[in-house]
């Protein structure tokens, strides 16, 4: 084995493991799969018969706010890293290099939505009003969640691989049949007059390796025969754990739609634009009772799986650098969309500078957005990470004794080995 190699399958190494990454990349690669871009990576705005339409909704004002949440749950991310190594969590679970595919997806939904997350959702998290601090209960072992799921309709993560998706397919067939009650209850009652309540949806997160589990299937199955009102959204960062995408599936993940009769669509999933009208589509489609629709959002998870994981052992640091180097944008697929004539026509988008609306990996927050903590504006915050505990949790002062830096719970939480073997890698 070279130097420059490195393992990924227990096939590795001989003429099986060979035969089997060329025919999936000769699939999942294949360039002229199409793959939904609005936002080309020179900024040029695409035209779509389809998503152009949900693109058009947009005004700056969103727009801005697309990028500030994805700055701010960018820096909350190195934030928590920190946090984990200096000890004050057992574990955490990066998201850097997928903000756009949460953000955009998240800022989709509807307050009567309901979303089932994975454990990397935080960018979703943001946008349904959790509280960033209560993301770290669960990290930091003071907490079986961290928050009321009934506050946000944000269910709490779920650590066990693919176990939200039944759940979610069984929650939307709740809704289903609560709506189709309460439509026919209101016609027994003659209360055609009655405004009725907004239609609801759901919506599921899971990973391109959770794909390979049966909980995805079957929930699938159910899903398309009761023509359930659920989105799934795959995240496909391109490895699950150590190993690649192109392991875990022979053809593209949204072509898998085709065999349980929904429809199936994958998008750029640094494209925020392209994935909030996808979403948008989807979700709208699914309250309007026509089933469920599968998403693929192709990204790149730029760090670790997790703070106990090391990918330099399985991936070669010049595919990272490669993501970065383009932004974490993607422009080696057919887009299903083409330029516009005039870029003019588009005031809302052309009001915006590109660099906002996707930033580059080693672009620094901007300057108008202000800390968590207090203090002055800065475009590099630096944070306390005392300060981002809680008042009400153990050892901590009451809120009216509280000063400004909160004091840390007396007792740490045990790392065991398996968290902290990789801590001289970072």
């Amino acid at each position: 084995m070279g130097a420059t190699h490195l393992p990924s399958t227990e096939f590795d190494g001989t003429d099986i493991e060979e035969q089997l990454e060329a025919e999936a990349e000769a699939h999942v690669g294949d360039p002229d799969e199409p793959m939904v871009q609005l936002l080309a990576p020179d900024g040029t705005l695409g035209a779509d018969p389809v998503y152009s339409e949900y693109a058009e909704r947009l005004d700056p004002e969103k727009l801005r706010g697309f990028y500030a949440d994805m700055a701010k749950i960018r820096r909350f991310d190195v934030e928590a890293t920190a946090l984990q190594r200096q000890g004050q969590l057992a574990l955490w679970v990066p998201l850097t290099g997928q903000e756009a595919a949460q953000i955009g997806s998240g800022r989709a939904s509807q307050p009567q939505d309901y979303i089932f997350p994975t454990y990397r959702e935080h960018g979703v998290a943001l946008t349904r009003n959790v509280d960033l601090a209560e993301l770290l209960r669960q990290f930091r072992g003071v907490s079986n969640g961290g928050w009321n799921p009934k506050d946000t309709n944000f269910h709490l993560y779920t650590l066990v691989l693919a176990a939200q998706t039944p759940h979610a397919v069984g929650y939307a067939m709740g809704i289903q049949r609560d709506q189709k009650f309460a439509a026919a209850a209101a016609a027994a009652n003659g209360a055609t007059s009655q405004v009725p309540e907004p239609k609801a949806a759901v919506m599921v997160y899971f990973g391109d390796g959770a794909s390979s589990e049966g909980d995805v299937h079957e929930s699938m199955v159910f899903a398309s025969s009761y023509k359930v009102p659920v989105v799934f959204f795959c995240q496909n960062n391109h490895w699950a754990i150590s190993v690649p995408s192109s392991v875990q599936t022979r053809v593209p993940l949204a072509d898998r739609a085709k065999g349980y009769g929904f429809p199936g669509i994958r998008v750029d999933g640094n494209d925020v634009i392209a994935v909030h009208a996808v979403t948008e589509w989807a979700l709208e489609r699914a309250r309007q009772g026509e089933g469920p629709v599968l998403i693929e959002a192709f990204t790149y998870r730029v760090g670790a799986h997790t703070t106990a994981d090391d990918p330099t052992k399985y991936r070669e640091s010049a595919e990272e650098s490669r993501w970065r180097a383009q932004g974490i944008r993607w422009s080696g697929w057919r887009s299903t969309c083409a330029p516009k004539a005039s870029p003019t026509t588009h005031s809302s988008l052309r009001s915006r500078p590109t660099a906002t609306i996707s930033p580059r990996m080693s672009e620094k927050p901007p300057t108008t957005w202000k800390p968590l903590t207090s203090g002055p504006p800065s475009p590099t915050p630096t944070w306390k990470p005392t300060r981002w505990w809680p008042r009400n949790w153990p050892g901590s002062r009451s809120t009216a004794q509280a000063s400004p830096t909160i004091r840390r719970p007396r007792q740490k939480v045990p790392i065991d080995d398996h968290h902290d073997h990789c801590q001289g890698h970072q």
